[in-house]
């Protein structure tokens, strides 16, 4: 069979063959390339036959101008022809991709030589880095790149250029970036850290940055808060807190950096130089309360205290601000030998206005104590001591306080600081001398506690004195009201014994003397009482003698007016009955008030009968038994 009629009868084979392999086929026969819409073709030709650029020249790695090798140019997604496969070799690369909060950091491999002196090579037009061609073209250098690409996707060929991917830079609330930069001039002699270079966008646009003189180093400009597109090969980044200014302070700005400002203090002030904002030096305008970006590097932030500030040289207590941390007692020594100690509290005020001269003359606060506080006021009361003994010291404390305070103030004016007041504390004297005065103080302390209850003792007295007086006064109104209503009483008897007798008159006449006599001895008693207790005693034994004495008198009179009235009565009586009967009478009389028995209750006889005897005797025994009874009845009815 003739090849034609070969094809003739199996042409269907030839058309299948070719559907499936119609690429492989015009990628021999016609040098067709299909370069996907997600890929790039990146291509290497394999050699040149005709042409003047046959060889790449010394140093290059990639073809600008068709030479064999790596190719500037790549393919973008579509159709191309006559990329015979025995000249040129294409291979399909994935589009460069920068995510989101990245930024794409760029390695030339090819390019002219970075200058000496140099780190970072400059940005050229490239489209991106997208145009390799276009790089090279415009002179575009070798190795590490200024610019880099954000966020996105590009059509990079990775034979030129080399990615990395960094993240970008971010900053915190409340938190300041101290910037180095890595490449760029030296920095001037005499300064820490370069120039401020405006324009470059916080850093983000580092070839401006360095077009403008910007200095590698240490950079007194900071970025706050915030996400920024840093390229990490040029810039160096340290997150540090913003500096804090609490309130009831000021921030003195201690700057490192720039030029030598003018004096803003005057002759008069010769402490150190203080300069307006910007310069080197301190700064003449102090920080109020906030919060401030300060690069901690290039200047610094001196804390003042504007409000008052109180400073212990004790052992045992100690201010927050911890200024008198590394204050103590002071221990002094008086002109009589001993030591003692005392605990002194100093009170300042610094002026906010006054602040920059303080922290220029001393550099800080604990210098200020240290240089000024601590020996001036230690060595006064060293001073003030050895002019007086401790127990001087102690009486006139208050005197001596206030001295200290106008030495004191007057010492500090010329620091450009305020004396509000200094107090002395507690003041230790030697334990032996400190017992000697206590026992001195006790005894004197017994004697006045004597004398007290002395006084208190004898206004004791007046009082009772005074009460008994009081007492008696009662007394004697009492006296004087018993002997009116003796009186009266006396008047009602003696006219009750007007009616009745003579002796009953006599009697309440003796009565009612002896009343009022009772009364003049109680009065009399009563102020000799007060006198004298031994003439109350004399006054009562003579009132009770003339008491008894007329009592006497009166019962006699009583008893002779009786007797008359009785004999005058049994006389009328013996008249009237006469002499035998009267007398019979009386006797009846005096045996019935005497209760004597005449006849006896049994008589025995034995008369006759011999049970006589016997019967009386059982009488009598009967009598006493009832007698018995009677008085047992009578015991328990008392009972």
């Amino acid at each position: 069979m003739t090849l034609q009629n070969y094809f003739t009868q199996y042409w269907w084979v030839t058309v299948i063959f070719a559907l499936l392999f119609y690429k492989l086929i015009l990628r021999f026969l016609l040098g067709m390339v299909i370069v996907p819409e997600n890929k790039l073709g990146l291509v290497t030709k394999k050699f040149v036959l005709l042409g003047r650029y046959r060889k790449l020249p010394d140093g290059r790695i990639i073809a600008i101008n068709g030479e064999a090798g790596y190719q500037a140019a790549t393919l973008a997604p579509g159709l191309y022809w006559s990329m015979w496969p025995w000249q040129y070799r294409v291979t399909m690369e994935q589009f460069t991709i920068i995510p989101e909060g990245k930024i794409g950091l760029i390695l030339a491999n090819d390019g002219i030589e970075i200058p000496t002196g140099s780190i970072l090579a400059r940005k050229v037009d490239s489209d991106n880095f997208q145009d390799a061609e276009k790089f090279l073209r415009n002179e575009g250098q070798k190795g590490r790149q200024t610019a880099y690409i954000t966020a996105g996707t590009y059509r990079i060929n990775t034979l030129a250029f080399t990615v990395t991917i960094a993240d970008m830079v971010m900053i915190e609330e409340n938190m300041v970036g101290i910037v180095t930069t890595l490449d760029g001039r030296p920095i001037e002699s005499g300064q820490i850290a370069g120039r401020t270079i405006e324009g470059h966008n916080n850093f983000q646009d580092i070839d401006t940055f360095l077009q403008n003189g910007g200095c590698r180093g240490l950079q007194p400009a900071i970025i706050l808060a915030g996400s920024y597109n840093l390229n990490p090969w040029a810039v160096q980044v340290e997150e540090i807190p913003m500096t804090d200014v609490p309130i009831g302070f000021v921030g003195v700005v201690i700057s490192y950096i720039g030029d030598d400002g003018k004096d803003l203090t005057g002759e008069h002030f010769r402490h150190g130089n203080i300069v307006s904002k910007g310069h080197r030096g301190v700064w003449i305008d102090a920080y109020g309360p906030g919060k401030y970006a300060i690069n901690k590097y290039t200047m610094k932030l001196e804390l003042v205290p504007t409000t008052n500030l109180v400073l212990n040289w004790a052992n045992a207590r100690n201010e927050s601000h911890q200024l008198d941390k590394n204050l103590s007692t002071i221990t002094v020594r008086s002109k009589d030998g001993f030591p003692f100690n005392l605990d002194v509290s100093q009170i300042i005020h610094i002026p906010a206005s006054e602040a920059p001269k303080v922290i220029a003359r001393f550099g800080s606060m604990s210098n200020l104590v240290s240089q000024v506080l601590e020996p001036t006021i230690g060595n006064y009361f060293r001073n003030s001591a050895q002019d007086s003994d401790v127990i001087s010291f102690l009486s006139t404390r208050k005197e001596r306080q206030q001295s200290a305070k106008e030495h004191i103030k007057t010492v500090l004016d010329d620091y450009n600081v305020n004396a509000v007041d200094t107090l002395i504390g507690d003041i230790l004297p030697p334990e032996a001398l400190m017992k000697t005065l206590t026992d001195r103080k006790i005894a004197e302390e017994e004697q006045k506690t004597y004398q007290i209850q002395k006084m208190a003792q004898e206004q004791r007295q007046g009082m009772e004195k005074e009460t008994a007086i009081a007492d008696m006064q009662k007394e004697i109104v009492k006296a004087q009201q018993s002997v009116e209503i003796a009186q009266r009483t006396a008047d009602a008897f003696v006219k009750k014994a007007e009616g009745d007798a003579n002796s009953l008159k006599l009697q309440v006449d003796a009565e009612a003397a002896a009343i009022k006599m009772r009364a003049n001895a109680e009065a009399e008693a009563t102020k000799a009482r007060a006198g004298a207790q031994a003439e109350a005693t004399k006054l009562n034994a003579t009132a009770d003698a003339e008491r008894i004495s007329k009592t006497g008198l009166a019962e006699a009179e009583k008893t002779e007016a009786i007797g008359n009235a009785t004999a005058h009565a049994y006389e009328q009586q013996v008249k009237a009955m006469g002499g035998d009967n009267f007398t019979r009478y009386k006797i009846t009389e005096e045996i019935s008030k005497g209760g004597i028995k005449i006849i006896p209750d049994l008589i025995v006889n034995g008369s006759g009968n011999t049970d006589g005897g016997l019967s009386g005797l059982m009488g009598m025994q009967l009598i006493q038994m009832m007698q018995e009874k009677k008085k047992d009845e009578a015991s328990t009815s008392e009972m």
